[in-house]
């Protein structure tokens, strides 16, 4: 396959993974099966925008604590809807979870997404007493990532799954004609490049298979904030996040063992 820079080929996913076209409509059946059948209050605003809605689900009895999942799609696809089933492991550990959508590019810039995802942390925090973590995969790793930076909103604990946490090499791809990142703003949006804040835990996870760019952005962070990271034998970008829908998963004992 033809890519027109480095960088887009060091970015692609699914180009790399077999049956990669299958994965997207397999994610959302098993989003509406889950959804058919949970409790919880869907599309709960966090804001005023379209897209600055919520899906809250909610297990049986009072929840341990709140889990946000903020999805990937290099902030320019997918929507809240998408990923319903991936609350299920938090879920069944007592714990709520929300799903947020938030504005996409081109219509927003990264900074606003930002600046969105911490308003649903905030929002699900006033709703749900207890610990609030925040996990997310490829660029929505980036935005749970965020939250723990010294400009977020409280948080006990960030799962970033296979990140975006330099966001530099970004600029020499096709897909930042639609993302706008310039020097200034790449750099200042790099959880890598900034300091966590001070009692927030962070654990960094990425799938052995993928792209040796994710590998890479994942080391990087641990590295940056001296925190665990988890290379999962195996898994690849695309299948990396199934385990946020055991309970039982290691995953999910990273998002929300200890608390």
């Amino acid at each position: 396959m033809d890519f027109a820079t480095e960088a887009d080929r060091a970015y692609a996913n699914g180009a790399f993974i077999p049956g990669a076209a299958e994965f997207v409509p397999r994610w959302r059946a098993k989003a509406a099966a889950f959804r058919a059948q949970a409790r919880g209050e869907l599309g709960l605003a966090y804001g005023p925008g379209a897209r600055q809605r919520l899906d809250l689900f909610l297990p049986d009895g009072a929840a341990r604590g709140v889990m946000l999942f903020v999805h990937g799609g290099y902030w320019m696809d997918f929507g809240r809807e998408d990923w319903s089933h991936l609350a299920a492991g938090a879920v069944a550990r007592g714990w709520a979870c929300a799903v947020p959508s938030y504005t996409l590019a081109p219509e927003a810039r990264i900074s606003a997404m930002t600046l969105e995802i911490a308003a649903a942390v905030r929002a699900v925090a006033a709703r749900v007493p207890g610990p609030v973590v925040v996990a997310g995969h490829s660029a929505g790793g980036h935005l749970a990532a965020r939250m723990a930076c010294a400009d977020g909103p409280e948080v006990a604990r960030v799962v970033p799954i296979s990140p975006l946490v330099d966001l530099r090499p970004l600029m020499e791809t096709q897909m930042n004609t639609t993302l706008r990142l310039d020097a200034a703003a790449a750099a200042a949006e790099s959880p890598a490049l900034l300091r966590p804040r001070a009692g927030v835990q962070a654990h960094v996870w990425v799938g052995g298979q993928e792209r040796p760019a994710f590998l890479w952005q994942a080391r990087l962070l641990a590295e940056a904030w001296a925190c665990p990271w988890t290379v999962d034998a195996g898994r690849h970008h695309f299948d990396v996040i199934d385990g946020l829908a055991d309970p039982a998963s290691p995953l999910m004992e990273a998002c929300l063992g200890g608390l």
